[in-house]
């Protein structure tokens, strides 16, 4: 495969572009549900989930600001909590899985991975590995320092025409930063693939780079990268469900544990049973499409 800067340039901008249609009006959208508060209408649905993860009740807005908005959002509701180093881990894997639903589902779909799959996996797999923490021994979550001055603050408006005019600028913002990290992967992916030393295994290659990179940034930057290689046709139907399952369960790793870490939660629990999850969950899938094709 040769090397073309103007076919890397085109479907990175394809990419780009799929990504920002779904990401700028859900970004949107999330701030107006915060700025009315109309999320807490609905913490009563997940007080069992609080219950069933050995959880204070009062987490119940903590989660359902996480699963609608984002991990900062999150935290800054379960900060003034006062979580033991073992409550923070357990929310660290729950939302580390469950984090950002709508916007990080409508993206799945666009790579054929259906929105009620998206929805349960993430859902099931939170609570399952979230429990799985609720059984290990207290000791093993030594407390730490908490940095209270790294708790993330939520922000105020006078009004709603404030808000969606800071909305507006940090989705551009966002959209920015997205196009020229999306454009740099898939140039980067699409030079490797041209060397000859690893022509012969291009798939390897391309399910490789899009699992490294989710894991690494997240799931709008991987999908980025899966975007372009599903509009090649160059992954088929198992490797797409296999990395996008993965990168549903395992994401971004580095940067949303560390976020928890910092209120004492445990890094290795965290990482280990998230990384260890995304395999199993995403080998259990594929395996399952296989005998249903054989069928």
């Amino acid at each position: 495969m040769k090397f073309s800067i103007k076919t890397s340039l085109q479907s990175s901008l394809r990419s780009s572009i799929v990504i920002l249609k779904l990401v700028i009006p859900i970004y949107i959208l999330a701030d107006v549900l915060f700025y009315y508060n109309l999320l807490e209408y609905i913490t009563f649905i997940f007080k069992p989930i609080t219950s069933f993860l050995s959880l204070p009740s009062e987490t119940a807005l903590a989660i359902v600001s996480g699963i609608f908005l984002n991990l900062y959002a999150a935290i800054a509701f379960a900060a003034p909590l006062g979580l033991s180093p073992k409550e923070w881990t357990i929310l660290a894997v729950f939302l580390g899985i469950c984090h950002a639903l709508i916007v990080e589902t409508a993206i799945m779909k666009k790579l054929g991975i259906s929105k009620i799959f998206s929805i349960l996996l993430r859902l099931i797999t939170g609570v399952l590995v979230g429990y799985i923490v609720t059984l290990m021994p207290e000791h093993w979550f030594a407390s730490n320092i908490v940095l209270n001055n790294q708790t993330p603050i939520l922000p105020n408006y006078n009004s709603i025409f404030a808000l969606l005019l800071n909305s507006i600028y940090e989705s551009i913002y966002l959209s920015i930063q997205v196009i020229i990290l999306v454009t740099l992967l898939i140039f980067t992916l699409d030079f490797i693939k041209s060397l000859k030393i690893v022509e012969e295994y291009s798939n390897k290659v391309n399910s490789a780079f899009s699992i490294t990179i989710g894991v690494i940034l997240g799931i709008t930057y991987g999908a980025g990268i899966l975007i372009g290689e599903y509009e090649k046709n160059t992954l088929t139907k198992k490797e797409i469900l296999y990395i996008g399952t993965f990168l549903m369960i395992c994401h971004a790793i580095i940067e949303d544990t560390l976020l928890f870490v910092i209120f004492g939660a445990n890094i290795w629990i965290i990482v280990t049973l998230r990384v260890l999850f995304a395999f199993i969950f995403a080998t259990i899938c594929v395996k399952l499409l296989s005998t249903k094709v054989q069928d």
